[in-house]
């Protein structure tokens, strides 16, 4: 496995073919960028999202090109806060092209997952993503081994026949 830089992940979930997928599998995450926000969000002030703006429009790029970009976030009910604060702000993100679900953990009692988080590209490249346990990044690290592959391509598409997609999810 080899760790790549915050500019090196940029620029794979920019250049991909033709898919990526994430599955998401924590409670609660602590990233630099988001903190500020949901600190906003807990205290009752609005926030106008505009920090998604590249994000959403680098979805916007990928839809128009043909590409599909899935996200699965397999929570824990009731949610906490961080994936309260996450579902308010998931929209625009949809509107742009990015598919997300959630997936209750309750229904996945039987289904194996991988130990983190993970995005794949193209059925080709898995970056895995490690965290602190108070949810901060710490590292990022790509394979290509067929055996990671083939473990988080079926792991995503078992959790994803349980999810439910966003319009539809009504958190507990």
């Amino acid at each position: 496995m080899t760790t790549i830089s915050d500019a090196e992940f940029d620029q794979l979930l920019t250049e991909f073919r033709s898919s990526a997928v994430h599955l998401e599998t924590r409670d609660a995450y602590g990233t630099e960028v988001e903190l500020p926000h949901m600190a906003k969000w807990a205290a009752g002030e609005h926030d106008d999202l505009a920090w998604l703006g590249d994000w959403c429009e680098n979805l916007r790029c990928h839809r128009a090109a043909g590409r599909t970009v899935r996200r699965a976030r397999i929570v824990s009910e009731p949610l906490s806060a961080y994936q309260r604060w996450s579902h308010s702000i998931a929209h625009p993100m949809v509107e742009a092209g990015e598919d997300i679900r959630w997936v209750p953990r309750r229904r996945l009692d039987s289904v194996a997952i991988p130990g983190n988080d993970f995005y794949l590209l193209d059925d080709e490249l898995v970056i895995f993503l490690h965290y602190s346990g108070d949810g901060l990044g710490v590292d990022k690290v790509t394979s290509t081994d067929p055996g990671d592959i083939e473990l988080c391509r079926t792991a995503f598409e078992a959790v994803w026949q349980w999810a439910i997609p966003h319009r539809d999810y009504q958190p507990v």
